[in-house]
């Protein structure tokens, strides 16, 4: 029998997340589509063959048995089990843990999100946590080669929340790295940062500086020989793809960063960067035996063997939590309780 699964998309990166998810299921002979709702995504970054609905209606006639988020909400009046794969590995941000009683499933990464999470799931007793990996990252740590680059290549990726951000502390610091004509320096801004602060990015031109528009930002991780950051997804991203990854007044800096916290330093960091000694590598491949540690590239398919696993278990009946399902109908302009 053919399965039928559904993802719903409220940010351009849920792309990148989602799709090695939906190669797997392709690949099995099942089906999936996706449901893309709000402002910040088109179905223009759908590619051709990839089959889209637009109503709540054609979503119920189609009945998945799964509906899988990279994100906080989901429509709980939806069919199928409700899966949780995560926007990105930053378990440190504020939310991170918060139950929002939508989800039946929870697909963590590794034992510094499976931990916690198990530990809610005695408090709250109504969902399932399947430790499975990141899907994201399927195509990328399997077979994964470093490309040897003529000059460094440093990304640049900041996060765009103000409190935490380097991208106005560090632009004057970006564009002496690129004047020096010895790196080639990548930026990648997340798509909610502010677009002032792009904007005096933009108007820096030079052929060592180059912005990136790309929703996936893995593959310039892979390229890149450091990345540069702050307290950001990013972040762990890069660890796990065996990147050197700077960051600048991280919220929680561990040995296996390079943090600092002036930024006249950052010319000094990159050095240090290029030249990791041994403790420092062996830091990183610890932390990321807690973050993520499957470099098998199967993630998608333990994911699914969880999906199956919990509908065979059967669901457990979730709170009211009258507020959120109102606004989730409101969202969708539907007022049906089921």
């Amino acid at each position: 029998m053919i399965k039928r699964y559904l993802f719903f998309v409220q940010q351009p990166y849920s792309f990148a997340i989602l799709r090695p998810l939906q190669t797997e299921i392709l690949s099995r002979g099942d089906e999936v589509v996706w449901y893309l709702n709000g402002k910040n995504v088109s179905i223009n970054s759908l590619n051709n063959d990839e089959k889209y609905l637009t109503s709540v209606e054609e979503v119920k006639s189609y009945n998945p048995i799964a509906v899988f988020v990279p994100g906080n909400i989901v429509p709980d009046f939806f069919p199928g089990i409700k899966v949780q794969v995560f926007h990105g590995l930053e378990y440190k941000k504020q939310g991170h843990f918060v139950i929002r009683d939508f989800y039946d499933l929870y697909c963590t990464h590794g034992p510094l999100t499976t931990i916690p999470f198990d530990k809610l799931k005695e408090i709250h007793k109504h969902f399932e946590v399947i430790e499975t990996g990141w899907p994201k990252l399927d195509p990328y740590v399997k077979n994964y080669q470093k490309v040897n680059n003529s000059k460094p290549v440093l990304l640049y990726a900041p996060t765009f929340s103000p409190s935490l951000t380097s991208a106005l502390d560090l632009i004057e610091e970006i564009k002496q790295l690129a004047l020096t004509n010895d790196y080639l320096i990548k930026v990648k801004f997340h798509p909610k940062m502010k677009q002032g602060w792009i904007k005096l990015y933009s108007e820096f031109k030079h052929d060592n500086f180059e912005i990136c528009d790309a929703d996936n930002i893995v593959p310039l991780i892979q390229e890149a020989d450091v990345v540069i950051s702050d307290t950001s997804s990013v972040v762990d991203e890069s660890l796990i793809i065996g990147k050197c990854v700077i960051t600048y007044k991280n919220s929680q800096p561990q040995a296996c960063l390079l943090n600092f916290d002036k930024p006249e330093n950052l010319t000094k960091m990159v050095k240090q960067a290029l030249n990791l000694t041994p403790i420092q590598t062996q830091s990183i491949q610890d932390y990321v035996s807690q973050v993520h540690p499957y470099q098998d590239g199967n993630s998608s398919i333990r994911i699914l063997e969880a999906v199956d696993k919990v509908i065979s278990q059967g669901v457990k009946k979730k709170p009211l939590n009258l507020v959120r399902k109102y606004k989730i109908r409101k969202a969708l302009n539907y007022f049906y309780l089921k």
